[in-house]
């Protein structure tokens, strides 16, 4: 069975390239466009990870990945945050929301086949 990743971010750009990137990789992709698609989606199609922008419309990330701590169906998804927010405040503030890891654009895409693959590996 593939593996089920969600990409959350309001450009359309970065959803396209990491769209392409994840499935090169092999896995199953689903796109979330802002918040609160992506807690629908994460609700509708359990995805073993979700990688989650900040900065997005009607949701931010830090909410999304709140909510997604509070709700027990989708309390195991793994949460990697992607954001330009690379000050510390911003990276303790994101961690402290539950999720269980932190990439600052830009990034290398190598790094984060690499960190997927790890976090991916590290679970059952």
């Amino acid at each position: 069975m593939t593996t089920k990743i969600l990409i959350a971010d309001d450009e359309p750009n970065i959803l396209i390239s990491l769209e392409f990137l994840m499935k090169r990789e092999g896995y199953e992709v689903h796109l979330a466009r802002d918040g609160q698609e992506a807690l629908d989606a994460l609700r509708r199609e359990h995805p073993r990870l979700l990688l989650l922008d900040v900065m997005m419309p009607n949701k931010t990330g830090f909410e999304v990945c709140q909510e997604a701590r509070n709700d027990d169906s989708i309390r195991s998804t793994l949460i990697l945050m992607l954001t330009a927010k690379g000050r510390e405040t911003d990276i303790v503030k994101g961690l402290a929301m539950g999720a269980d890891a932190y990439m600052t654009k830009p990034f290398s895409t190598r790094e984060l086949v690499q960190k997927v693959r790890e976090m991916l590996e590290a679970t059952p």
